[in-house]
């Protein structure tokens, strides 16, 4: 296969970043989308060019390091899968393919197709964590949880925390990440106790992060790899709705 590739490529220092375009040839299908950029990697370095930034670590799928828009798609045209696990098979010899990174005023990028997405792990902080003294270990079934509450903590504990939602979403909002950390805890009976401060906190950390706001129209399920449920968005407002009460009424 040969492919024509047209990618981002920017420094950190120089915001004006710009599309370069590379032909790759003799791509076997059988490679995964980062294979590919390894090779082609592979040549710049051999004829003195600077490699393509791009972050990946497991390559498997868990991690949700790797990431970045092809085509105007999250994680690229196939549902359900990251970049490191999209293969080339599932394209054509002889096709154009826009590689850029996530857009958003959060996600600053670092180099080519690199971003910070720190911002996560300070939404995360700001939830901080359960303080329940267990003492020693209780019996398996010494606190009955609903099968229910279980699957859904279980289908938001999912999320890699790679940024499709906020970049396939057109205002960048991560109510879809945070709304799957808060139901995350907020489903099971340990995570009770700071439920509120939990919810209030990573919302306004969210907030402050510069984020969007969610107009409800599902992109960010529609692309995420692990398929993050949207109802998770709505837990997260009625928790977040029901603290911001809580307060006034206490007050």
């Amino acid at each position: 296969m040969t492919i024509q590739l047209h990618v981002w490529r920017q420094k950190r220092e120089d915001p004006r970043g710009r599309l370069v375009e590379y032909r790759v040839r003799e791509i076997s299908p059988d490679m995964s989308f980062l294979e590919m950029l390894d090779s082609l990697n592979d040549s710049l370095e051999r004829r003195g060019f600077e490699p393509i930034a791009f972050e990946h670590d497991c390559r498997e799928g868990i991690c949700g390091s790797c990431g970045f828009m092809i085509n105007g798609r999250a994680h690229g045209p196939l549902p359900g899968t990251t970049v490191c696990q999209l293969h080339m098979r599932h394209f054509s010899d002889g096709d154009t393919l826009v590689v850029e990174p996530w857009r958003a005023r959060a996600f600053p990028v670092i180099k080519d197709l690199v971003v910070d997405r720190s911002a996560f792990d300070r939404i995360i902080q700001a939830g901080g964590y359960i303080s329940v003294n267990t003492g020693s270990a209780p019996e398996a079934n010494a606190i009955p949880v609903g099968k229910t509450a279980v699957e859904s903590s279980l289908d938001a504990a999912a999320c890699i925390g790679c940024g499709a939602c906020v970049a396939a979403c057109k205002n960048a909002s991560a109510m879809l990440f945070t709304g799957a950390k808060i139901s995350h805890l907020g489903r099971l009976p340990q995570g009770q106790p700071e439920r509120r401060r939990r919810s209030r906190a990573m919302v306004r950390r969210m907030d402050d992060e510069g984020f969007g706001n969610c107009t409800n129209e599902a992109e960010c399920s529609a692309e995420c790899p692990k398929g993050i449920p949207f109802q998770n968005i709505s837990r997260l407002n009625r928790d977040f709705l029901t603290a911001e009460l809580s307060d006034s009424t206490d007050g």
